[in-house]
């Protein structure tokens, strides 16, 4: 997928850019936990600068209910980012209005005034047809940043020419949220394995009790056609690790006795996981494999961004908690791409596109068709 990139914008010295970025980052008693997502976007930023710009960033922090609320306000993120691009301006909260959300004309307008160009550097919000995602593009030259150019890169050639075999990790919690993205994930993978909360929709379907387990019952004939369909691509757990109705932790086969909930894979199903991506030339996860959080179900999870570290393919890391996982292990580093985007890289590999890259390439068609 070709986007319009930095160098194609007409000359920026003296121009002021609005760049939309995604600095949605925890922040706990006013304080940033962690600041990848803002120092993701530094290269973007620095360049801009070294060609001249005065950069305004905008950018939204967690969801507010569109209208002006101090606990997310940008002021901490403004803070760190003028030790990290001193000179870069930033907006309040985007979603601090209701026009963001609703890609409101005023708002647009509101956001480009006095501004010469658009960059969008926010892969973690692209998929979402949002004023500051769409709007922009509408009226400015505009152009993908650096982290947004690089994961479009990287997820569409997992998409469409991996290197194989091909391995997809799929955990979190829901399979509703998931089950567009495993069809798709199935014309290209060589195996898909399955963990997480939304393994047990997948087990029901071939007729195993779940007992308290997270179940999504309206699920399970479709679960149920995918493992028809896909044969023996797909991998689900051998065995599970279960807390029961006095707090007791125990771990077996696949059925879940009434009364028990399971909370992570189990150590046979760990290793089996783990050697499945290490025989692997490309990995994908998404997702835990349980409830990571709790120590004494940390250990499904915890082997599978172990073998991702270890494993000699290409490997990318994609979602939140996955992220999160893999920082709380130390090996965030021993990762080949660790994508920006939960639900935006899931949208993409399931659709092949985003509301915020087809605004980005309308813009560059009607740049090239007035020149």
């Amino acid at each position: 997928m070709h986007l319009p990139q930095l160098e194609d914008l007409p000359d920026l010295d003296g121009k002021r850019v609005l760049v939309r970025s995604d600095f949605n980052v925890p922040v706990e008693d006013g304080r940033i936990t962690d600041d990848m997502r803002i120092r993701y976007a530094l290269p973007t930023l620095h360049w801009l600068q070294e060609a001249g710009a005065q950069v305004t960033a905008c950018s939204h922090l967690g969801r507010p209910k569109g209208e002006p609320d101090p606990e997310f306000s940008m002021d901490p993120v403004r803070a760190r980012l003028a030790e990290l691009a001193p000179g870069v301006e930033l907006m309040e909260n985007l979603r601090f209005d209701p026009g963001e959300r609703d890609d409101d004309p005023g708002f647009v307008q509101r956001l480009v005034e006095g501004q010469d160009a658009y960059v969008n550097d926010a892969f973690g919000a692209a998929h979402r047809a949002h004023a500051s995602i769409v709007g922009p593009p509408r009226t400015l030259p505009s152009a993908a940043g650096r982290l947004l150019a690089r994961e479009v890169e990287v997820l569409s050639t997992l998409r469409e020419s991996p290197e194989r075999p091909f391995v997809a990790v799929l955990g979190g919690a829901k399979v509703s949220d998931k089950l567009g993205v495993i069809e798709a994930l199935l014309d290209v993978v060589d195996s898909l394995v399955i963990g997480g909360g939304m393994c047990f929709t997948f087990l029901a379907a071939q007729g195993h009790s779940t007992g308290d387990s997270l179940l999504e019952a309206d699920q399970v004939d479709r679960c149920r056609a995918l493992l028809e369909a896909a044969g023996d691509r797909i991998r689900l757990p051998s065995d599970i690790v279960v807390l029961g109705p006095d707090d007791d932790v125990s771990q077996g086969g696949l059925d879940v006795d009434d009364g028990w909930k399971g909370l992570d894979i189990g150590p046979g199903s760990a290793a089996e996981f783990a050697d499945v991506v290490h025989g692997a030339a490309t990995v994908l996860w998404n997702g835990p494999m349980g409830m990571f959080e709790d120590e004494r179900f940390v250990a499904g999870t915890r082997a599978v961004a172990e073998a991702v570290a270890e494993a000699p393919g290409f490997t990318v890391v994609g979602g939140g908690d996955s992220a999160a996982a893999m920082a709380s292990f130390g090996l965030a580093d021993a990762v080949d791409h660790l994508s920006t985007g939960g639900g935006a890289s899931l949208k993409l590999l399931e659709e092949g596109d985003l509301p915020g890259l087809r605004a980005l390439r309308e813009a560059a068609e009607r740049t090239t068709g007035a020149s």
